[in-house]
């Protein structure tokens, strides 16, 4: 990829710049604004290069309807850029060339600028307009976040320290099925969380109540007891107004599990302890519904080992931003879906319209 590093005479340039700011909003305000701040160094890079006007490009939700406002007023208080020096577009999303990567509305947003920068690495793995339809247009460049995502999660692969613990949670298996496979035979242990963990439990000859499970057949009875793999002993379930702790094979057909238990958590901070390289991907539980407490104690196990730790997945990062835990580890991944991508094929669209 080329690098904005290797610009040099930038003065009275428009530079576009595809960020992702499509973060959490309550109330018309930003929630966090992790991926904002993650992107303040590329734009003042730019700015100190003396740019004349940088538009940013983002989308907000999934279908393009959201305001940006909340998002524009965050960034500007937080960056103390002048407004004459930066200025958005609209929510990308609401235009119907954006997903289809229509070069026709790609040719016409390249003609906001003079370069385009890609410092959105959370959408590198969406082949739209925004993200690889504007570099056939114009001289295109990585950002410094883009950067320093690729150079981390390219450790795992390029660079792997044993013994290697693999922490997956969360759900969307159909995305998460062929990471498990590639990793089997590179990580040394791969602990299974969240939803996942329920589909494992269940082709383990387990009863799993009425938890989340995705109820297609990725051929997990194949690798269930494979001695990598490491489940579950014990969960925590809801039952009524009550959570209890129990035992796998204690789990009742009327009961949802919301977590991973006290012994899971306590076997699983055993080979946090023993591992060079860590790299997690999804909670270990519900999160939205009171099933955050495994997640938040492994992180913090995860924080005081000596271990290369790199962490990504939206609710987890979510999480780490809110106990304020970022620069305890190794490297905090903006992306969910293009972290998944990257890990499981070492490369995606964006990054090849770059290059």
């Amino acid at each position: 990829m080329k690098s904005i590093r290797s610009l040099k005479n930038l003065k009275g340039k428009r530079v576009i710049v595809r960020v992702d700011f499509n973060v959490p909003i309550k109330g018309g305000k930003v929630e966090d604004d992790f991926k904002i701040k993650k992107t303040l160094p590329t734009i003042n890079f730019l700015l100190k290069k003396g740019v004349k006007k940088i538009v940013l490009i983002t989308h907000l939700g999934r279908d393009g309807s959201a305001s940006l406002e909340p998002v524009i007023k965050r960034f500007f208080n937080i960056s103390k850029i002048s407004k004459e020096k930066v200025e958005f577009f609209k929510n990308i999303r609401k235009f119907s060339g954006e997903e289809k990567n229509d070069l026709v509305f790609a040719k016409k947003l390249a003609g906001l600028g003079d370069i385009y920068v890609n410092d959105a690495f959370p959408v590198s793995h969406r082949a739209h307009a925004s993200v690889v339809g504007i570099p056939k247009y114009l001289p295109s460049y990585a950002g410094l976040q883009l950067e320093e995502e690729i150079k981390n999660l390219s450790l795992v692969f390029k660079k792997t320290k044993h013994p290697f613990l693999f922490i997956l949670g969360g759900a969307k298996f159909s995305t998460k099925m062929p990471l498990i496979q590639k990793y089997l035979k590179i990580a040394d242990f791969i602990f299974i969380g969240g939803a996942l963990a329920n589909d494992f439990l269940k082709a383990g000859g387990y009863e799993v109540g009425k938890s989340l499970t995705d109820g297609k057949d990725y051929g997990i009875k194949k690798i269930v007891n494979n001695k990598k793999i490491i489940l579950p002993v014990d969960v925590v379930v809801k039952k009524g107004k009550k959570f209890l702790n129990k035992k796998v094979d204690e789990v009742k057909g009327d009961e949802i599990i919301l977590d991973v238990g006290k012994n899971s958590v306590k076997i699983l901070n055993e080979y946090v302890k023993k591992s060079k390289l860590i790299l997690w991907n999804g909670p270990l539980g519900k999160y939205e519904a009171s099933g955050s407490k495994a997640t938040k104690e492994v992180l913090k196990a995860v924080a005081k080992s000596k271990a290369v730790s790199i962490i990504g997945g939206g609710d987890t990062v979510s999480l780490i931003s809110l106990l304020k835990m970022e620069k305890k580890f190794t490297f905090v991944s903006t992306g969910g879906g293009a972290t998944l991508d990257f890990l499981a094929k070492g490369t995606l669209p964006a990054l090849k319209a770059l290059q």
